[in-house]
């Protein structure tokens, strides 16, 4: 929902379908086998609605799968992954340290490994797998109380002023924006790989003489079924005011 945020606003003219596999999350913490699997049957869902261009809006999704995908499918795949070449561009000059937060999984990616190792020539780049917040996002539980005492016991150990940057490379973080700023404070950018990803589906539409006259309708699947319950589709479209407010928190802060 946070990659689907922004790209409904660089294309508020396209009609969206949104697959959230529920009944396989947490893909974070399972083996890449069975994650592949999930993947795959999922793209051949979304294949089978006449899609024009996919986004795999799932960092642990991107890193284990995308090649593959792009093998197998004939319409425009979009990925997401950690933003990482953006924090070490600015935190380098002052030497400050970058956090990337991510899934397990994600975090084990050769695919992560070599991007690091491409950018991070000063050794600044710091990792931890926060599969909690997963969990919290999954459960729609967004009490602060709650993340902010899980997050100050996961980063325990790090010395939270060394930090410049922090990547959020799992696009459930982004809804706990506000509690990284209260931890890590105002000065220190707080990133994701979502608007950059939103701006390529622009950019691959585009390029394909492909940009749509919808009205950025939403359809809902759960694991390939459509959601029909009204209250659930509320749930999920109240998520959008989150990230608004998070929006606001950051802007606000002049950061």
């Amino acid at each position: 929902m946070s990659v689907l945020y922004e790209a409904i606003k660089v294309l508020p003219y396209e009609d969206y379908i949104f697959y959230a596999d529920t009944l396989n999350v947490p893909y974070g913490e399972k083996s890449k086998i069975e994650v592949r699997e999930y993947i795959f049957n999922a793209v051949e869902f979304m294949a089978s609605q006449n899609i024009k261009a996919l986004v795999i809006a799932c960092n642990t999704a991107t890193s284990i799968a995308i090649e593959d995908l792009r093998k197998n499918f004939d319409f425009p795949i979009i990925g997401i992954e950690p933003a990482v070449k953006p924090a070490v561009k600015n935190c380098e000059d002052e030497r400050k340290r970058v956090l990337v937060v991510a899934t397990n999984l994600t975090l084990k990616e050769e695919k992560f490994h070599n991007l690091v190792k491409e950018i991070d020539h000063h050794e600044l780049v710091d990792c931890l797998a926060l599969p909690g917040l997963v969990e919290f996002a999954e459960n729609f539980d967004f009490s602060e109380y709650k993340v902010i005492k899980y997050l100050t016991n996961e980063l325990s150990s790090f010395d939270l002023k060394q930090y410049g940057t922090v990547v959020l490379g799992c696009t459930h973080f982004p809804f706990f924006k506000k509690s990284f700023e209260k931890l890590f404070g105002i000065n220190v950018d707080i990133i994701s790989g979502s608007i950059g990803t939103a701006r390529q589906l622009k950019k691959i539409l585009a390029d394909h003489n492909q940009l749509g006259e919808g009205s950025g309708s939403i359809t809902f699947y759960r694991s390939g079924h459509k959601i029909e319950d009204q209250e659930i589709i509320s749930k999920y479209k109240n998520l959008f005011e989150i990230l608004d407010g998070n929006q606001r928190s950051h802007v606000g802060h002049g950061i």
